[in-house]
């Protein structure tokens, strides 16, 4: 497999993580393969595993996580500022390992297998070159001007 491919699978492994867990806080998955199924399930999650939070935070913690996946996994799908949100992708997996880990444990970080979703976060942060990238597009017509 070429680095190019590898970049490309990992936009588009990563954001469709991040869509797929968007998706089942809001009742799209079926219940059979849900995880929490609905977006009270997903707050009360979200509680548990960031207990130092008073619990009227909550609902403002659990929509920008929500805003920001959505935000980095569109991102990352059309290559805008892959560098960028790789990187801030990878942190925003490492903090929520990290808050599992504290929380309930390390075995559900590793069955949820987050501290390799945010490894690979952070190696796609590192690959340089550009390929089905909108940055492409726009550094052509900024070189064009």
């Amino acid at each position: 497999m070429t680095t190019k491919m590898v970049k490309i699978f990992l936009r588009l492994a990563l954001s469709a993580g991040f869509l797929s867990a968007v998706a089942d806080r809001f009742g799209i998955w079926s219940k059979e393969v849900s995880v929490w199924g609905n977006w009270d399930s997903f707050l009360n999650y979200t509680q548990v595993i960031n207990p130092w939070f008073p619990d009227s935070l909550i609902p403002l913690v659990g929509g920008v996580v929500t805003f920001a996946e959505v935000i980095f996994a569109i991102c990352l799908i059309l290559g805008f500022r892959t560098e960028l949100f790789a990187k801030l992708s990878g942190w925003l997996l490492l903090i929520f390992a990290l808050s599992m880990t504290f929380s309930t444990g390390i075995k559900g970080v590793f069955d949820f297998s987050v501290f390799a979703c945010s490894a690979s976060a952070f190696a796609l942060s590192l690959m340089k070159d550009k390929y089905l990238e909108i940055d492409t597009l726009i550094s052509i017509s900024k070189t064009r001007q």
